[in-house]
């Protein structure tokens, strides 16, 4: 059987997983597809916007405009935008999505003839995103599919008797309620001294900032963030109605590091709230909890361990087999 992949963000293949250009819908192409080419029974293709063809591996990467009319897939996963679906000719389509999209924004991207015409089934990122994605965007079908970290997260060795200093870190984009975060810091380092907050760059520190305790994390490669999510004692998460997933939060939890979010969009299905983190109510509570992680080891030290159990506990191994489940079902 054969599986190709269609994207167009930006030029990448295998080879940049661990460069810091590379987000999260990017690293769910690389692993997923890296993970299929292991079925003998499968030709796992990926067509983007990289310079020219490489057999990376077992995977065939290909520049989107050199596709050969007369080369057909039997299944076709377009990702993000139905558009890409008009580059084959293919009976089976499905389409990733990596957003709520509205409807209005849908029409904007001029995705309806293109939807339509190959009547792809949605696959969808985990609760949040199954319920919030509309009838009219998933009309042919929709299913579930949670992501996985990279396995460098999943094989990172934890020092158990590790225990960090007053260090927070928020490693999301910073259109994603920081300024809520930063507000709720500068009540937390009242009650929590010598504790600081590291956050994601680009972004412009004022003096009043770095005097909190706010410092730029260095944004190098994935190497450098495992490093840092390892050392750090919470991340500091709020949530945002366009986190469908919130990779940044599975990479922390995979690390065994507590979150402290409000739970909203996706972030209430990354936490347990009182075993490997807490889902507060309110700016109160969000404070109040993330006072206690910091100030308290024996608290930490527990949430700590309840991660260490539960460590290991999905890979892209299952994703790609629950993916060819959903493939053998429509």
């Amino acid at each position: 059987m054969k599986i190709y992949f269609i994207e167009k963000s930006i030029p990448f293949n295998s080879l940049d997983i661990d460069k810091p250009f590379i987000s999260g819908s990017e690293k769910t192409l690389i692993n997923i597809s890296n993970e299929l080419g292991n079925y003998k029974n499968l030709i796992v293709k990926v067509f983007n916007l990289t310079e020219s063809k490489k057999i990376i591996g077992k995977i065939e990467w290909n520049n989107i405009e050199n596709i050969n009319p007369i080369d057909k897939p039997d299944i076709l996963i377009g990702m993000s935008d139905a558009n890409l679906l008009s580059f084959f000719k293919c009976k089976r389509n499905f389409l990733w999505s990596h957003s709520i999209q509205s409807i209005e924004k849908f029409l904007r991207k001029k995705q309806l003839f293109a939807f339509l015409k190959n009547k792809p089934v949605m696959i969808l990122e985990g609760d949040y995103h199954f319920k919030n994605r509309s009838f009219f965007t998933s009309m042919f079908g929709k299913k579930k599919l949670p992501i996985a970290v990279d396995n460098d997260f999943i094989n990172y060795k934890i020092d158990r008797h590790y225990v960090p200093s007053r260090r927070a870190i928020f490693t999301t984009r910073s259109d994603r309620n920081l300024d809520f975060l930063i507000k709720c810091w500068s009540s937390i380092i009242i009650e929590s001294d010598n504790s600081c907050l590291y956050i994601n760059p680009p972004f412009n520190l004022t003096d009043e900032n770095t005097k909190l305790g706010i410092r730029l994390r260095k944004k190098g490669n994935k190497f450098d963030l495992i490093n840092e999510l390892a050392s750090s004692r919470v991340m500091l998460n709020p949530g945002h109605k366009g986190e469908v997933y919130c990779l940044a939060a599975e990479e922390a939890r995979e690390l065994c590091v507590p979150i402290v979010t409000l739970g909203i969009g996706s972030l209430s299905e990354r936490v347990e709230h009182g075993i490997t983190g807490f889902i507060a109510k309110n700016t109160k509570e969000f404070i109040d909890y993330t006072i206690k992680i910091l100030n308290d080891d024996e608290l930490y030290l527990s949430l700590r361990n309840n991660l260490m159990k539960k460590r290991n506990i999905r890979s892209y191994k299952n994703v790609a087999e629950e993916l060819l489940d959903i493939i053998n079902e429509n």
